[in-house]
C-alpha cells in the first residue's frame, strides 16, 4: 500500500485506490477501524521515508483485496521496544477468514523482513482472538508478556527468533 494508495483510498477515491494497487476494493473498506489505521500508516509514510519500506500490503485474492498484512513500522517499532525485531499485523476480512490466508500473509511477511536482515518478530493478539492465537501458535510465536494497547485493550505479546 503506497502513499499514492492511501492518500486516494483515504480521500474517497476508490478508483484512483483500486488503480494504484490493480485489484478491486471492498465494498465498505475502509472501515472506521481501517481508516484509522490506514490514516496513521499514511501519516508516518509521509513524515519518515522509512515507513515506506515497511508498508502494510493488501491481501489479494484472484484481482480483490480480501484484507491487508503488514509491519508496525521498520525494525524497533513493536511491543517490546526491540529494535532489532519487526511486529507484523493482518486482517482478514469477512467472508474469506478461515482459508489460511492470514498465514499465508504472516509467512510472507516473515521471509520479507529476513530478506531485510530481520530474524526476531513479534505479534500482539487479543486473548479472545483464537483464529489468531491458533495462527501464531501454528508459526512458532512464543507468549512472552501482555500489553494494554489503548484501542484495542488487552493483548498477548508472542516473539519468534528464527536464525539467519
Amino acid at each position: 500500500m503506497t502513499p499514492a494508495f492511501l492518500d486516494a483510498v483515504l480521500a474517497g477515491r476508490r478508483e484512483d485506490a483500486a488503480r494504484e494497487l490493480a485489484c478491486s476494493l471492498p465494498d465498505g473498506f475502509p472501515d472506521d477501524h481501517d481508516r484509522g489505521f490506514l490514516g496513521l500508516r499514511q501519516r508516518q509514510m509521509h513524515e519518515r521515508v522509512e515507513f515506506e519500506t515497511w508498508c502494510p500490503f493488501a491481501i489479494v485474492q484472484e484481482g480483490a483485496m480480501i484484507g491487508h498484512a503488514g509491519f508496525h513500522g521498520p525494525p524497533g517499532v513493536n511491543a517490546i521496544r526491540d529494535p532489532g525485531a519487526v511486529e507484523l499485523g493482518y486482517t482478514v476480512f469477512e467472508p474469506h477468514r478461515g482459508n489460511g490466508y492470514a498465514t499465508e500473509a504472516v509467512r510472507a511477511l516473515l521471509e520479507l523482513a529476513e530478506t531485510r536482515g530481520i530474524h526476531r518478530f513479534v505479534l500482539s493478539v487479543s486473548p479472545e482472538n483464537a483464529p489468531s492465537l491458533a495462527i501464531v501458535h501454528k508459526l512458532g510465536f512464543v507468549h512472552t508478556g501482555e500489553q494494554m494497547d489503548e484501542e484495542d485493550g488487552l493483548e498477548l505479546v508472542f516473539e519468534l527468533e528464527r536464525s539467519g
